[in-house]
C-alpha cells in the first residue's frame, strides 16, 4: 500500500508511526513538503535529539505535489494546517486517492461542497479525523444515551480548556496554526472535537450564539475564549447545549456533563472517569478508564479507516460529517464577531 503524507508535524509523524505500526511491511511512503523541518516528534510531543524525519521514516520526499501524485498513492493523509487542507485534498482527489483530513475539515466552507461531489463521484473513502469518536468515556455515554436511561435529556454542558504555549514545548506557541489566523487558528475551530461529539449524540443546532474572543495576553491574532450556547434537536426536541473552549487553563481540563429528568452523566477526560447518576443522585456505574493511552484513539481510528477502504464501507466520520462539525463551528465564529444569533437552517 502507497501512501502519501501532505503534512509531517506532530500530528502527521503520529499518523505515520501508528501506520507503520499497522501495516508494516506492506507499506510504502512517500510525503510531499513545503517547510522540509526535519526534526523527530515523539509521541510525548518532544524533540528526539539527533533524529532526521526523512531517514528514521524511510520517506521518498517530493516538493512538487504532482510529481508526489504522480506516484500513484492509494491513500493521502491531509496533516498540514488547517487553511491548506482543501487544495492538498482536492488534488488528491482528483488523482484517486483516498483521504484521511486531519480534523478540522477547513477553516471556511469553501471548496467543501465541490470535494464532497468529487468524492462521491468517484467512490472515494474520506475519513475526518475526529478520534475522539473513539475514546471510551464518549463511547460509554453513547450507550447510556441509547439505552434511555436518562429519560429526556434536558440540558449538556461541555468544557474544554488548555494553555496553547505548553501545547508543544519544542516550538514557539505563536507559530502554531493554533495561534495564527492565516492558517485557520483559533480556539473554536482547533478545540473543534466537541463540536463534533455534540452533533453526533444529540444532533446539529438550529441556532448558535457565541460570546468571547481575543481575551488574555497571549501573543496570537485569534481568539482565545469562546462560549458558545447551541440550540440542539435531540430526538425532535429542541435541548439548550453549552461549550466553553479556552487556551489558557491550566492544569488542562475537558469536561462532559449530560443532564436528564431521569439522571445525569458526568465525564472527565483527563480523569478518564465517566459517572452515572439516576434520578435520586445515587451513583448507577462508575467506569474508570484510567490504563487508556491516548495514542490508543489514534490506533483505532486509523485501523477503522483503513477497514472502510478495504470493504468500502463509510468512515463513522464521512467528509459530509465533518462539514456539519466545521459548519457549527464557523456559525460560533460568525456570532463571535457580529454578536448576533447565527441560525443553521435546519
Amino acid at each position: 500500500m502507497k501512501v502519501l503524507f501532505i503534512g509531517l508535524g506532530g500530528i502527521g509523524q503520529r499518523h505515520l508511526r501508528n501506520l507503520q505500526a499497522i501495516a508494516g511491511d506492506d507499506l510504502e511512503v512517500i510525503a510531499y513538503r513545503e517547510r522540509n523541518a526535519s526534526q523527530v516528534i515523539t509521541d510525548k510531543l518532544a524533540v528526539e535529539e539527533g533524529a532526521d524525519v526523512q531517514s528514521r521514516f524511510g520517506l521518498e520526499v517530493f516538493h512538487d505535489l504532482t510529481q508526489a501524485l504522480a506516484e500513484k498513492p492509494l491513500v493521502a493523509f491531509i496533516c498540514n494546517p488547517t487553511s491548506m487542507h482543501m487544495a492538498a485534498a482536492r488534488a488528491a482527489a482528483e488523482h484517486g486517492c483516498h483521504l484521511f483530513i486531519e480534523k478540522a475539515l477547513s477553516d471556511s466552507m469553501a471548496g467543501v461542497e465541490e470535494l464532497i461531489a468529487l468524492v462521491e463521484a468517484k467512490k472515494l473513502v474520506c475519513m475526518v479525523g475526529y478520534q475522539m469518536r473513539f475514546h471510551p468515556c464518549l463511547q460509554a455515554l453513547e450507550k447510556i444515551l441509547k439505552s434511555g436511561a436518562l429519560g429526556r435529556i434536558v440540558a449538556v454542558n461541555a468544557e474544554v480548556g488548555e494553555y496553547m504555549p505548553a501545547w508543544h514545548k519544542y516550538e514557539d506557541y505563536r507559530q502554531l496554526y493554533a495561534a495564527r489566523k492565516d492558517l485557520g487558528g483559533g480556539v473554536i475551530v482547533s478545540q473543534i472535537h466537541e463540536f463534533d461529539y455534540i452533533q453526533w449524540l444529540f444532533g446539529l443546532p438550529t441556532s448558535v450564539y457565541a460570546v468571547g474572543g481575543h481575551l488574555s495576553s497571549l501573543e496570537i491574532d485569534v481568539e482565545d475564549v469562546a462560549s458558545v450556547t447551541m440550540t440542539c434537536v435531540h430526538e425532535g426536541r429542541h435541548i439548550p447545549v453549552h461549550l466553553h473552549q479556552d487556551y489558557l487553563q491550566r492544569p488542562p481540563t475537558r469536561t462532559c456533563k449530560v443532564v436528564g429528568d431521569q439522571g445525569k452523566v458526568v465525564l472527565d477526560f483527563m480523569c478518564l472517569s465517566l459517572t452515572h447518576y439516576d434520578r435520586d443522585g445515587e451513583v448507577v456505574m462508575h467506569a474508570d478508564f484510567s490504563g487508556f493511552e491516548r495514542n490508543q484513539l489514534f490506533i483505532d481510528q486509523t485501523r477503522h479507516f483503513l477497514e472502510c477502504i478495504k470493504t468500502g464501507s463509510e468512515p463513522c466520520v464521512t467528509l459530509r460529517g465533518g462539514a456539519r462539525s466545521l459548519q457549527m463551528a464557523l456559525a460560533a465564529k460568525r456570532s463571535l464577531e457580529t454578536g448576533e444569533v447565527v441560525g443553521l437552517g435546519v
